[in-house]
């Protein structure tokens, strides 16, 4: 396996947001742990701004590291989830939508999962997997090891089973086989292998992927939270989710205990990120979640659907309560860890980019500079700079005017995107537009598939 190599070492870490590490630590290979969570809305931490949550021990991770305060993840789970395992847009991954019990993650894709893998890590997959189904598609076949949770995108904690449009259907899997943890609690029993995989594995460098599948619906938070919030008058269906995200809090503080009991928190790198944004369907009780000044929700380009909390930390490299506001997106995290962990990526072609250079530096340009695009369904949005243009904009339980089709937005200005500026300013869609139907121009053959 390769090292963190010496040039990586003498440009970064010795500078702005790195610590100086030892030649005792230069030799060490970190582990990864990366936290997803679902449908957790943009701003629902005490740490981004919620002021009626209790999240300490997520609070404490963010601020242990680098705070993202512009990253970007999908509109829903399973775009979002490629996008993050392949480095890709969810296009190129053959994810354009949710995964039913057919399609999934291209045949053809190489994973974050075969990356740890190639360079000698354990690697597992804990929790929601939402990128297939079928034997070639699930976690085994997509560089994972070990693999424990459920194949589709939600459960019911308790009796595992699929909790959308029928027939029931049992939904819980260890290594492909279907296994029996009735009256258990999800969220516990992924503490639970998550914390087997890390002892097993404590010699050895590890990649973990601890998917969880909180706060997405049913809201299923402990007795001890559910009576917190309604105690403290929060309003529902406010007091369900909070509750759900106190629970989730805990099992991350579980989860981040047993690193430290193991003596491996100092050298793991352990990132946050939602999936989306909150959700406001009729099983998520119409809301509960929040984008904060943002507009939308799950579904939606607008930014509460697509913006999300983030973070990276590293204690034996990253310097504490750092804040970064440059773009970026879930999709960096891939190049990024092949460079804080010393694997050659130079051979794949990525959509994300290192963020090294940002974490290095506060005053770095974001490294998407040159603009992204993201599309759902016939919804589409392209960003560069603080100008940001939808297309046929979409927000549940809202409707748009023909006039709105196009809906430009400068976001330093107006952060909470309410006034179209197409209008006054032709050549700024122009720009923008263009830039959409190059995207849509190089991402063709995988639209049609």
């Amino acid at each position: 396996m390769s090292l963190l190599n010496k040039t990586l070492i003498g440009s970064v870490l010795l500078s702005g947001g790195f610590t100086q590490c030892t030649e005792k630590q230069e030799n060490e290979i970190p582990n990864v742990i990366i936290i997803y969570t679902d449908d957790q809305g943009t701003v629902d931490l005490n740490c981004f701004g919620a002021e009626d949550l209790v999240t300490p021990h997520t609070d404490k991770l963010v601020e242990s590291g680098v705070k993202f305060t512009q990253f970007y993840g999908h509109t829903v789970c399973s775009p979002s989830r490629a996008g993050l395992l392949t480095g890709k847009t969810p296009e190129r991954a053959g994810v354009q939508g949710n995964v039913g019990a057919r399609g999934g993650l291209g045949d053809d894709q190489y994973t974050m999962a075969d990356m740890f893998k190639d360079a000698g890590y354990k690697t597992a997959l804990i929790g929601k997997w939402h990128l297939g189904e079928s034997e070639d598609k699930q976690p085994g076949a997509k560089g994972f090891d070990y693999s424990f949770g459920h194949l589709g995108g939600c459960i019911d904690n308790y009796s595992h089973f699929f909790y959308w449009a029928g027939p029931n259907r049992h939904d819980l899997y260890r290594n492909g086989e279907e296994i029996f943890y009735c009256g258990e609690f999800f969220p516990d029993l992924m503490v639970k292998e998550a914390s087997l995989f890390m002892e097993e594995n404590k010699r050895n460098p590890f990649f973990l992927y601890f998917s969880l599948n909180t706060p997405h619906y049913p809201y299923q938070g402990t007795p001890e939270w559910i009576n917190h919030y309604q105690e403290k008058g929060v309003a529902y269906p406010r007091d369900l989710y909070a509750a759900f995200i106190s629970t989730q809090d805990e099992k991350i503080g579980e989860l981040l205990q047993k690193l430290e009991d193991l003596g491996l928190r100092e050298n793991t790198i352990v990132i946050f990120q939602s999936d989306n944004g909150h959700s406001t369907e009729q099983r998520a009780h119409y809301g509960g979640g929040s984008a904060g000044i943002y507009r939308g929700a799950k579904f939606s380009l607008f930014e509460g659907g697509i913006r999300v909390p983030a973070a990276i930390s590293w204690p034996a490299r990253l310097n504490s309560g750092q804040v970064r506001d440059q773009m970026a997106v879930n999709a960096d995290w891939m190049p990024t860890l092949a460079d804080l962990c010393g694997i050659n990526l130079d051979t794949r072609e990525l959509d994300g980019r290192s963020l090294v250079p940002v974490i290095q530096d506060e005053n770095a340009e974001s490294q998407h500079i040159n603009g992204y695009c993201w599309q759902f369904q016939n919804h589409w949005a392209a960003r560069k700079g603080e100008w940001k243009l939808l297309g046929n904009p979409r927000i549940q339980h809202e409707e748009f005017l023909p006039a709105d089709s196009l809906f430009l937005v400068n976001l330093k200005n107006d952060p909470g995107e309410m006034n179209n500026l197409a209008e006054e300013n032709p050549g700024k869609v122009k720009e923008l537009k263009n830039l959409y139907e190059k995207w849509l121009e190089r991402n063709q053959e995988y639209l049609k598939k």
